[in-house]
């Protein structure tokens, strides 16, 4: 039982890292909408900086379900003990 509950935390640990490791590498690769046309709130150039306030904020919210996973696996973990 006890080899059981250390593989799931170690197993819980590796997501956890991996996933946050996702987040950062691919919340900070946005584009650079300057060099569209149009200015940031019309255009080729606006709907880029929606696009890419969108992609934060998604890769924001992975950040949320993260702890939120960890919350459950921690509640498992103790009910196991």
């Amino acid at each position: 039982m006890e080899g059981n509950v250390s593989q799931l935390v170690g197993s819980f640990i590796a997501i956890a890292i991996l996933l946050a490791v996702g987040i950062q590498v691919l919340g900070n690769a946005v584009q650079d909408c300057t060099s569209l046309p149009g200015n940031a709130t019309a255009g080729w150039q606006g709907t880029c900086e929606i696009g890419q306030t969108q992609t934060i904020d998604a890769y924001g919210l992975l950040g949320i379900i993260l702890i939120v996973i960890a919350a459950v696996a921690i509640l498992f973990v103790v009910k196991l003990l």
